[in-house]
């Protein structure tokens, strides 16, 4: 498989708390017992997708920062995970400052794009097997340049959104940053669909959010609803992600649900994913892989910036 089929999927919301980690985690999970040759690039300065795999600060000696002040290259800072098939770039606090750092540059939209570069022509070298097939970016809770750079060098958008009234607000100015980023720093960019978040079947308006979501972006929301579950508020606190944590909770399933509807996807628009029979490799089922994982886990205790 080339390494242009290595596919970079940003997950963003400008809105906090919807679950753009959760799902980066999960999500990538998901990927990997697909089959799939997976890599999180964490561009939170929160580092939460590195403490929810297991990465301790005092682990990320290297990081994000130093990838994108051009200090490293993103195969150096490069780091496994619990799970199998699944790296993470990690993040630090250093991102912080990295907006003031770079504010005069003019390129400074690019770091992110221009170290992706320079990893796809190392994966080009790379055996087939040890080839990533997606790359997906985790972004801060703003639309800042951290986000811009994400958005820049990213092939598609995946939007998390959680089933109450105020996430709504926020969709149409993502949207809206969205087209300006196609417009002025990355053609190519494409929304590849809006999952659906912490969604409390109880609760009879975020049903209503549900179709109203559905009747405003049609087939751009996945079909896949990811609902509310306590055991998926708990797996971070144990370094795992929930699909190791409790591959048997609802959480788990519909994370696994996602995965495959994300791959379907990618394979109706012609993108050739690893999954098992794509390159000849047999692989393990999804459920076979976080069985095998989740045996000695599952029973664990409960601003807008110019461009």
């Amino acid at each position: 498989m080339p390494a242009a089929a290595m596919r970079v999927l940003v997950l963003a919301n400008q809105k906090g708390g919807v679950g753009k980690t959760t799902t980066a985690i999960n999500l990538g999970t998901a990927l990997a017992a697909n089959g799939e040759l997976v890599l999180i690039i964490d561009l939170d300065p929160q580092g939460n997708a590195s403490t929810g795999l297991g990465i301790a600060r005092e682990h990320r000696k290297i990081s994000t920062y130093d990838v994108l002040s051009g200090h490293e290259r993103l195969g150096a800072v490069l780091r496994e995970t619990a799970v199998p098939r699944l790296f993470i770039a990690p993040s630090t606090l250093d991102l912080v400052g990295f907006e003031l750092e770079i504010a005069a540059r003019p390129d400074r939209a690019f770091c992110l794009k221009q170290a992706l570069a320079v990893f796809a022509e190392e994966q080009n070298a790379a055996a087939v097997d040890e080839r990533f097939t997606y790359v997906l970016i985790d972004c801060p809770p703003s639309l800042n340049l951290l986000t811009m750079n994400a958005l820049a060098a990213a092939h598609a958008v995946l939007v998390p959104l959680q089933c109450e009234f105020f996430a709504l607000e926020g969709l149409s100015q993502l949207l809206n940053t969205v087209e300006q980023v196609k417009n002025s720093l990355n053609p190519g960019l494409t929304m590849h669909g809006i999952v659906l978040t912490m969604f409390d079947s109880r609760n009879t308006f975020a049903a209503q959010v549900v179709a109203d979501v559905r009747g405003f972006m049609g087939d751009k929301v996945y079909e896949t609803v990811i609902p509310r579950n306590v055991r998926v508020s708990e797996a971070p606190s144990h370094g795992k992600p929930v699909l190791l944590y409790d591959l048997k909770c609802s959480g788990s399933q519909a994370y696994l649900k996602l995965a495959s509807e994300v791959i379907q996807r990618e394979r109706g628009n012609g993108v050739a994913a690893g999954g098992e029979g794509a390159d000849g490799r047999g692989r393990d089922s999804p459920s076979g892989f976080l069985r095998a994982k989740a045996k000695v886990v599952v029973c664990g205790p409960l601003k807008e910036t110019e461009f």
